[in-house]
């Protein structure tokens, strides 16, 4: 790697981020059938890579936008699992005062300008932070984060086609996990096509990673970001993952038919949080003991997180349409 002193500064950091976004999604997942959380809940348990090794690259000025499965990304945009867990419990100490639940997450004092819903709603407004940052010449970027099937949306081409005709500093994250809902990639894109051929099409420079890979999503993010700092342009990463849980709950379901067990279990043979902690200890960088440590304490931090959440008030009924525009 061209940059391990600097990666090596973070290892703790991703290490951190990677056992934070497990482990508070596997604690969603365990407690979401004792019917507290009424919210639609997207988990992108398996997917930890890519935003952990995101985290330690993004300043704090610098914006993000996401998805319907956006908890992984407000956690390593730096986002307060405690506000975080509120607002999926919908309490009003939570991010978006208990309004918007898991897929609604909002932080501004971290520079997480928001989640959605609605298939590829952010992107636009990804795009316009970006052209904002350049108007007002900052050095920070605009982070939009997408899935495979964002791709698929007609709002994706118009926005990429302006930020390359503006060279906007915005960095798209395309988080591949072969499925939209249900539907393969072979179901929705023709045989032999490239996401990343698509994009360049438009005009913008493109790179793949492995996404279960953290020191090689480290590798990709850092040179692309660099070369946005500097004024080169946008540019888009796919980087192939997948997620473990059904589209949207906490279960399992291979069962269903649309994908295999056996195809589940491949792609759990190279999880990312494994692969690390092996590739840590084969560089002798950190010990069994040290990341058992430091799990202890993430799980830790998590738990108080939960009770916070727990505890919390709803939004009193005479405040409960305040910040809410239709």
């Amino acid at each position: 790697m061209s940059d391990l002193k600097h990666f090596l500064q973070h290892q703790k950091t991703i290490l951190e981020t990677l056992y934070l976004i497990r482990d508070i999604e596997e604690g969603i997942a365990e407690r979401y059938p004792q019917g507290k959380m009424r919210c639609p809940t997207h988990l992108s348990i398996g997917q930890e890579g890519v935003p952990a090794a995101l985290a330690p690259l993004l300043k704090i000025t610098d914006l993000a936008v996401s998805t319907h499965r956006a908890h992984a990304h407000y956690l390593a945009k730096g986002g307060c699992p405690k506000a975080m867990l509120a607002e999926i419990y919908g309490k009003a100490t939570g991010c978006s005062g208990g309004r918007g639940g898991s897929m609604h997450l909002i932080d501004e004092s971290v520079g997480f300008k928001g989640s959605t819903a609605i298939v590829g709603n952010t992107i636009p407004i990804g795009v316009g932070l970006a052209l904002a940052q350049k108007i007002r010449q900052e050095t920070n970027i605009s982070v939009v984060f997408v899935g495979d099937g964002a791709i698929e949306e007609g709002v994706f081409y118009e926005a990429a086609n302006f930020a390359a005709l503006k060279q906007l500093p915005v960095l798209f994250v395309c988080e591949n996990n072969l499925y939209s809902v249900y539907a393969p990639l072979s179901k929705r894109q023709p045989v032999g096509r490239k996401i990343t051929d698509v994009v360049n099409g438009i005009g913008i420079n493109t790179a793949i990673a492995d996404g279960n890979n953290v020191v090689e999503c480290y590798q990709v993010l850092s040179e692309q970001i660099q070369q946005i700092r500097e004024g080169r342009g946008p540019r888009f990463i796919e980087f192939s993952t997948y997620r473990w849980r059904e589209h949207c709950g906490p279960n399992y379901d291979n069962h269903i038919g649309y994908r295999t067990e056996e195809e589940y279990l491949a792609w759990k043979a190279k999880e990312p949080i494994a692969r690390f902690e092996q590739w840590l200890a084969d560089y002798q960088l950190m010990s069994p003991t040290d990341m058992a440590k430091i799990r202890q304490q993430i799980r830790h931090k998590i738990n108080a997180a939960f009770e916070f959440a727990e505890v919390s008030e709803f939004p009193s009924a005479d405040k409960l349409a305040n910040t809410i525009y239709g």
